[in-house]
């Protein structure tokens, strides 16, 4: 008898599980990817959590399947990704990928609170896995954080469009001397602020501060930092901005904004998640030295290599 389409599913998703569990014990990571539209009927990504839930992102596109089809096919998808992890249906947490304009980012997707408090690289973060596009932890830069931690020790540490975090944390981890975290929303500041009290990291010196980055950097002024991290949104519109983003577009203009107030010696760490994007490095002033580390950064269990791109500049 062939082998279904679904049975397919389940044997790729058995095979990674396997092969990824292993590599996670070794690693000391708790919540990885398992799949990621390995094949092309299951356009999915499929991430791991603490053992106990998934949370799984269907890329959009067009199918062709009436509403009824459309409904069987998740059907199979839910009732492979049960047997296969063995957690239960109320533990599969089902979003629907796509570009996320201006506040889109913002707002959420479902009512029903499941947080988790996930581990990596020995410190916990909360995770929010039913209301979010985004679980909170974007777990392809997991090997960024590192190099931020690894480099942070003394130094004053920016991160803009900071979202929950993690980046600071890493940095206050690694013994920086102080924080700076930059984000338009009141949200996911606060979120940041629990994952700080979650690592013991709470203190004077390190600072939270609700500001549109771009109109924040316009006005910076005399501060300077030594370490500054900065990922945005590929496009943003939300009408708290003071201006409306795009990232290809834009990158050249945010770089040099962060390089005038780098230290001389200082790094920054630059990211996006555009998949077409072009750094355009003749439009950058002040960067004594810019290294394209993308590969690098892509953790192991991430097949699609072009996850991100990562960019590190000195000054």
């Amino acid at each position: 008898m062939p082998i279904s389409q679904f049975e397919m599913l389940e044997n790729r998703l058995r095979k990674n599980l396997r092969h990824l569990r292993k590599w996670a014990q070794r690693a000391q990571v708790s919540c990885f990817r398992v799949y990621d539209a390995d094949i092309p009927e299951f356009p999915l990504a499929v991430d791991f959590y603490e053992g106990v839930a998934l949370h799984v992102s269907e890329y959009q596109r067009a199918h062709g399947r009436t509403a009824a089809e459309y409904a069987a096919w998740l059907e199979g998808c839910v009732e492979a990704l049960t047997k296969v992890f063995d957690i239960g249906r109320e533990a599969v947490f089902f979003k629907i990928r796509q570009p996320q304009k201006g506040k889109q980012q913002y707002e959420k997707t479902g009512s029903d609170e499941f947080e988790l408090e996930v581990r990596e690289g020995g410190l916990r973060f909360l995770v929010n896995l039913s209301e979010y596009l985004d679980t909170g932890l974007f777990l392809d830069h997991r090997i960024t954080r590192g190099l931020v931690r690894e480099q942070s020790s003394g130094k004053a540490v920016l991160n803009l469009f900071a979202y929950t975090g993690s980046f600071s944390v890493y940095a206050a981890a690694g013994g920086a001397a102080s924080v700076t975290t930059i984000d338009l929303s009141n949200t996911y500041l606060d979120w940041a602020k629990k994952n700080f009290v979650l690592n013991g990291l709470m203190a004077p010196q390190h600072f939270f501060i609700r500001a549109d980055v771009l109109e924040w950097l316009r006005n910076a002024g005399t501060r300077r930092y030594d370490l500054i991290v900065l990922d945005p949104p590929t496009f943003s519109n939300s009408k708290r901005m003071s201006g409306v983003l795009d990232t290809q577009r834009d990158h050249p203009g945010l770089i040099n904004d962060c390089l005038r107030l780098l230290n001389p010696g200082g790094v920054l760490f630059f990211s996006t998640n555009f998949r077409r994007f072009k750094l355009e490095e003749g439009q950058i002033r002040g960067a004594s030295h810019i290294r394209d580390i993308s590969l690098v950064t892509i953790p192991p269990d991430f097949r699609n290599k072009k996850i991100h791109y990562c960019f590190r500049l000195e000054k």
